[in-house]
């Protein structure tokens, strides 16, 4: 498992503390997963497509893969992935609507146009005055955090806990540091 930037040390403390929301857990131990550049495929990733079975729509690591990301850590802790897991808006439907933005929960933004069809879904690990700090698969090509406008948000989503939500499951307020992503792709 990658390290984590040292503004982000925490993550590894609040999981090792037993509060923290399984989405988070698994997002983290993917962190650093990186598509191969050139003509060969991080096998990994695909692995993810097949486990998940949309390896027929997801051949290549540079098809836009923050929604097999998402699919691969939802299922690991323990939900059912939304249909159509490629597609990034699609998580606008997983689990129940969230009002305020917490530790592990599913952000959906929308890339190119608010009302187009692309878009970008990843964790929720924080936020500043201007931006949400965000764990996602295919930022820059990779699994680690970025920052996304606030502005794009599309939607926050949480899973339905069957028993009581972690404590660790709350915003959390962050430094505004490192630039602005604007296309995740």
């Amino acid at each position: 498992m990658s390290p984590l930037p040292p503004a982000y040390a925490w993550i590894d403390d609040v999981i090792a503390s037993g509060e923290s929301p399984r989405t988070l857990i698994e997002g983290r131990r993917r962190f650093g997963v990186a598509e191969v550049p050139g003509d060969r495929d991080n096998p990994q990733i695909l692995a993810w497509a097949r486990e998940l079975g949309v390896e027929a729509d997801y051949v290549r690591d540079e098809i836009s893969w923050c929604g097999l990301f998402m699919g691969i850590v939802v299922e690991r802790a323990g939900w059912r992935p939304v249909e159509r897991l490629l597609a990034a808006r699609s998580w606008l439907r997983f689990g129940q609507a969230a009002d305020r933005p917490s530790l592990g929960d599913i952000l959906v933004f929308w890339r190119g146009l608010k009302s187009g069809w692309q878009g970008h879904v990843g964790l929720y690990v924080g936020e500043d005055a201007t931006a949400f700090h965000v764990l996602g698969g295919n930022q820059g090509d990779r699994v680690c955090i970025a920052r996304l406008a606030r502005r794009r948000l599309l939607g926050a989503r949480r899973p339905k806990w069957r028993v009581a939500q972690p404590q660790g499951v709350k915003p959390v307020r962050l430094l505004a540091a490192g630039k602005l992503s604007e296309n995740e792709a």
